[in-house]
């Protein structure tokens, strides 16, 4: 069972960085990996995702240009590098695997993907 735990969530301005990351209890090399969010009030939404070989990422229209997913499979952990956030940023952010490839994963839903972190939380508010 691959365990998954977020960090790096936090309270920042607008316009500011962060970056999350997800670390996995064992290997990440056959999964692809994929990050969420979650808004009060809203569905979960897929915001980025990244082969398993890392060859490929995926973003959303909304955060396209300000946010870049990377992967360390020698740390077994995968990044979220958020630049330029604005407000509509802030929600509850998940970190997600599955052995799929990304030709079934994406479009990105949370049905999709079979192992999940704990989530962190990001507010962008001054």
């Amino acid at each position: 069972q691959l365990q998954l735990v977020e960090s790096g969530g936090g309270l920042v301005q607008p316009g500011g960085s962060l970056r999350l990351s997800c670390a996995a209890s064992g290997t990440l090399d056959n999964y692809a990996k994929g990050w969420f969010r979650q808004a009060p009030g809203k569905e979960r939404e897929g915001v980025s995702c990244i082969s398993r070989s890392g060859g490929i990422t995926i973003y959303a229209d909304s955060v396209k240009g300000r946010f870049t997913i990377s992967r360390d499979n020698a740390k077994n952990t995968v990044y979220l590098q958020m630049n330029s956030l604005r407000p509509e940023d802030t929600a509850l952010y998940y970190c997600a695997a599955d052995r799929s490839p990304l030709s079934i994963l994406v479009p990105m839903d949370r049905g999709k993907f079979r192992y999940w972190g704990q989530g962190t939380q990001v507010t962008v508010s001054s």
